[in-house]
C-alpha cells in the first residue's frame, strides 16, 4: 500500500498564502490540511523571496521559486510519512492520515556493547578541571 494514496497529485491539496511583502522581499506558505483521526492538523512549508529573486528568470521569479518551493515540500510530506510509518488517505477534500505498517515487525533494537572487563576507568581526581 502506497505512502500517499489519494485520488488527485498532493500538490492539488495544498492551500497557498503570502504574508505583506516587505523591503526585504516577499514571504509565502503552503499547507497541507489533514484530518488525524477527530482532529483537524496540517504540514507548513514557508519560503522567501527578495526583490532581486523575484526579477530573476526573465521576471518569472516567482513562479520558478513556487514550483521549487511546492517540489521540496511533497517530497518532505513523503519523507515525513516514511519516518513516522504513516499514510495520507481518502477521497474527501481533506486527506486522512493514518499508520502505515504492512507486515511491519516490531523493531531492531541494538544494545549497547557491553564494556570489556580489561578497561579500567579513569580516577576522577586525575581529571581536568
Amino acid at each position: 500500500m502506497p505512502l500517499i494514496d489519494l485520488p488527485r497529485a498532493l500538490e492539488e491539496y495544498f492551500a497557498f498564502a503570502e504574508t505583506e511583502p516587505t523591503r526585504r522581499g516577499r514571504r509565502f506558505s503552503i499547507t497541507l490540511p489533514f484530518h488525524n483521526g477527530e482532529r483537524l492538523e496540517r504540514l507548513q512549508w514557508w519560503y522567501h523571496i527578495s526583490p532581486a529573486h523575484e526579477r530573476m528568470f526573465e521576471g518569472h521569479g516567482i513562479e520558478i521559486y513556487r514550483a521549487r518551493a511546492i517540489e521540496r515540500f511533497a517530497r518532505h510530506i513523503e519523507r515525513w510519512l516514511e519516518i513516522t510509518g504513516q499514510r495520507l488517505h481518502g477521497n474527501d477534500p481533506i486527506p486522512r492520515i493514518s499508520l502505515h505498517r504492512p507486515g511491519a515487525t516490531a523493531p531492531v533494537v541494538e544494545s549497547a556493547p557491553a564494556i570489556p572487563a580489561e578497561i579500567v576507568p579513569w580516577p576522577v581526581e586525575k581529571m581536568a578541571g
